[in-house]
């Protein structure tokens, strides 16, 4: 399981929503293996008065926070934020510095889905790689 939040000023963050989601869900898919139907993405796009951010940072300054199961190697995380880092440079030209990720892991037992906790619930792909 993937959630997926992504912060960033309106006006930069609402015309790439859909690219970019693209851009972290094939990220996610190769580097945990993970179904190509299973996309869970949520965005936050914020007035400039709710978002403060560093000097140096640029409007273009994006937050992703992904939440899963715990299970997944370093090196398969580590490769999940070079993807994101590499992919999401190329093709919206966001620079690193103005792009964060948060990988969040919990049991699954704390998490609720389609009425049972996650460590009763049925998958089809792998948590442990």
């Amino acid at each position: 399981m993937a959630q997926i939040k992504i912060y960033g000023l309106k006006e930069k963050l609402n015309p790439i929503k859909q690219e970019l989601s693209n851009i972290i869900h094939s990220c996610v898919v190769e580097a945990f293996e993970y179904p190509v139907e299973k996309r869970f993405h949520r965005f936050f796009p914020l007035e400039r008065e709710d978002f403060y951010f560093p000097e140096e940072r640029s409007d273009a300054y994006t937050v992703i926070e992904i939440s899963i199961f715990e299970g997944r190697s370093i090196s398969a995380k580590k490769n999940l934020m070079n993807l994101l880092y590499q992919q999401i440079n190329e093709v919206l030209e966001i620079r690193t510095i103005d792009l964060e990720i948060t990988i969040f892991e919990t049991p699954k037992h704390n998490w609720g889905i389609r009425g049972v906790p996650g460590d009763e619930l049925v998958l089809n792909y792998k948590v442990e790689l």
